[in-house]
């Protein structure tokens, strides 16, 4: 392998810092909103604008704040909440098999900086595994 097949740095992580989500957002929509989902049941949308674009090597940009009560993010996805735009709907699957599906529309639009709602009540013991957009 040369030189040029090492690829390039995508973002620079801290220590203990994972990247949960990836997608792709078209240029000029500003009708889509990135959705995240925390371990403990904790979600929220936050509009595409709020993010600005990073060149390679970018350090990223916080979406939530993460505290004991909601745990570190599971996952995140760019969703539209439009009608007839896209998904409509969320199905949240937790580590001891409890799931709920629920409206996108339902779940709030809320600026980077908060920690978000409660989107699924879980057990004592029980965390969120992932979710899907349908």
């Amino acid at each position: 392998m040369g030189r040029g097949a090492g690829g390039v740095r995508g973002m620079k992580l801290s220590g203990g810092d994972t990247i949960v989500g990836a997608d792709v957002v078209p240029k000029g929509r500003k009708d889509l909103e990135v959705l995240v989902v925390s371990r403990n049941g904790y979600g929220k949308t936050t509009a595409v604008s709020e993010y600005k674009t990073q060149k390679r090597g970018g350090s990223g940009i916080k979406t939530v704040k993460v505290t004991p009560k909601t745990g570190p993010l599971v996952a995140a996805r760019v969703v539209s909440k439009e009608e007839g735009v896209g998904e409509d709907e969320m199905v949240v699957m937790s580590k001891k098999g409890q799931v709920i599906r629920t409206g996108l529309v339902e779940i709030p639009s809320l600026s980077r900086s908060t920690q978000g709602v409660r989107i699924m009540k879980l057990r004592e013991g029980d965390a969120i595994a992932s979710f899907v957009c349908l």
